[in-house]
C-alpha cells in the first residue's frame, strides 16, 4: 500500500496505489502531473534511488521534494510515462526523449519527456510550458534600461553576433524569441531563420527548424547550407562546438545579425570560451557585438515576506507560496559591448581574471550588483542572489 508523502512531509491524501494494478499506476501518474501544473511547476523529476522514486517540483526555477514513492511502483511510472511519451517501453538501457501525448490544462502549450538510465532504474523528467508564462514583447522582460536600448540599436545595425549567457532555465530563449519579434514588427519582411534543438518558442514570421539530436543534419551543415539562402537575421538555439563557433563568427563577419547562446557564467568567460574553440582572436573582437548574461531571481512572496535586520525583506513561508517564500521570477542581466580597450585585451590573449577587472574599472554592473539592487529594494533576498550568483563578500546580509 502506497501514501504519497507531500512537500512538507505529510501525506499527500491520495490514497492507496496498488503498484500490480496499471489502472492504479496510470491514475498515479496523471494525478502527479497534474498536480505540477496545478501548482505551476515547469518541470517534475523522477529520480530512482534504493529505496523508491522521489518526486520533484522546480517551482519559479528551485527544486523541492514533492513526494516520495516506494519501490513497487517506481518502473510502473516511468513505464506508464515512456507510454505517455511515446517512447520504447522495452528499452531501459539508451537516453530517450518525446512529448507527452496529453498536455493537460487549458494553459499548457506542451510537456517534454526525458529518460536517462542510472543504476537505480530510470531517470525521468517531464517539462512543462504554459502558453500564459510566454514573454513576446522585448519591453516586457524587465531588461534593465541601457541594456534593452542597446539590444535595439544592435538589431537595428543589421550585422554582428549577439551572444546569451546563463544556465538552463534562465530565460534565453525567451529573451531571444522576443528580439526576433521585435526585429519583425520593426522592420516587417526580414528574412529570419533560427536553428533549434529544439524549437522552444514559436516566431511568427520566422523560419525555425529543429535540429535532431541524432540525424545527418547538424548544426554546422545546416547552418553552412543556410548561409547559402540568402538570411539577414539567425538564430542559433545554442553554440556548442567549435565548428558551430566558427561558422557563426564567420556569419557574423559577412553582414548577417546572428543571436545564439552559450554556457558560460560571465560575459569575459564567453569570449574566452570562443578562443578556446579556436576562433581566431581578431575574429572575435571583430564579429561580438555584445554578450548579455541573464538569470532568473525568484520574487519574495508578497503575503509573507518579512523585514529583517537593516531593513531587508526575508522569505517565511505560506500558503499562497507552498512554504517557499517565494512567488514568482524577475530577470537580472547584465551585458557587456566590446570597446577599444577589451578588444585589445581580447587580442592579446588576457585571462579571465584581468578581463573581469577591466570590466570593473570601467563600472561594469554584475548580476550580483542587479540582484543586490533588488534586494534593496524588497523584491528578493540576500539568499537568493547568493544562490544564484554564488556567496558574495564578507558582511553581506
Amino acid at each position: 500500500m502506497i501514501v504519497g508523502v507531500g512537500r512538507a512531509g505529510k501525506s499527500s491524501g491520495r490514497g492507496p496505489a496498488a503498484g500490480d494494478d496499471a489502472a492504479d499506476v496510470v491514475a498515479l501518474v496523471d494525478d502527479l502531473l497534474a498536480r505540477a501544473v496545478e501548482a505551476g511547476a515547469s518541470d517534475v523529476h523522477f529520480e530512482p534511488t534504493a529505496r523508491g522514486l522521489t518526486v520533484k517540483f522546480r517551482l519559479d526555477g528551485a527544486l523541492s521534494v514533492f513526494e516520495e514513492l516506494p519501490r513497487a511502483v517506481a518502473d510502473g511510472v516511468v513505464a506508464r510515462l515512456k507510454v505517455l511519451g511515446g517512447l520504447l517501453t522495452y528499452r531501459n538501457d539508451v537516453p530517450q526523449e518525446g512529448r507527452l501525448d496529453r498536455p493537460g490544462g487549458a494553459d499548457v502549450l506542451e510537456k517534454r519527456l526525458a529518460v536517462f538510465p542510472t543504476i537505480h532504474g530510470e531517470r525521468a523528467v517531464v517539462r512543462i510550458f504554459y502558453a500564459e508564462r510566454e514573454l513576446t514583447d522585448l519591453d516586457a522582460l524587465g531588461l534593465p534600461g541601457h541594456i534593452l536600448a542597446a539590444l535595439k540599436r544592435i538589431a537595428s545595425a543589421g550585422e554582428g553576433v549577439v551572444l546569451l549567457t546563463g544556465p538552463a532555465g534562465s530565460g534565453k530563449s525567451t529573451t531571444l524569441a522576443a528580439l526576433l519579434r521585435h526585429i519583425l514588427a520593426r522592420w516587417p519582411g526580414r528574412s529570419i531563420v533560427t536553428l533549434e534543438d529544439p524549437v522552444e518558442r514559436h516566431v511568427e514570421g520566422a523560419t525555425q527548424v529543429q535540429i535532431p539530436p541524432r540525424g545527418e543534419m547538424t548544426f554546422p551543415l545546416a547552418l553552412r547550407s543556410l548561409l547559402r539562402q540568402d538570411p539577414e537575421v539567425l538564430m542559433i538555439g545554442e553554440i556548442r562546438d567549435a565548428e558551430t563557433a566558427r561558422i557563426a563568427v564567420e556569419a557574423g563577419l559577412t553582414g548577417h545579425l546572428l543571436l545564439s547562446t552559450m554556457h558560460s557564467g560571465a560575459p569575459a568567460g564567453a569570449l574566452l570560451r570562443l578562443l578556446e574553440m579556436g576562433v581566431e582572436p581578431y575574429q572575435v573582437t571583430s564579429s561580438i557585438r555584445a554578450v548579455v548574461n541573464q538569470r532568473l531571481l525568484r520574487r519574495l512572496c508578497r503575503h509573507c515576506r518579512r523585514t529583517g535586520p537593516g531593513g531587508r525583506r526575508r522569505p517565511v513561508g505560506c500558503e499562497a507560496c507552498l512554504g517557499t517564500g517565494y512567488r514568482g521570477r524577475t530577470l537580472i542581466a547584465e551585458m557587456v559591448e566590446l570597446d577599444g580597450r577589451l578588444r585589445k585585451a581580447v587580442l592579446a590573449k588576457a585571462d579571465l581574471e584581468t578581463l573581469t577587472e577591466m570590466l570593473a574599472r570601467r563600472g561594469h554592473m554584475d548580476l550580483r550588483a542587479a540582484g543586490m539592487a533588488l534586494v534593496a529594494d524588497g523584491t528578493t533576498a540576500v539568499e537568493e542572489v547568493r544562490r544564484l550568483c554564488g556567496p558574495g563578500p564578507e558582511g553581506e546580509d
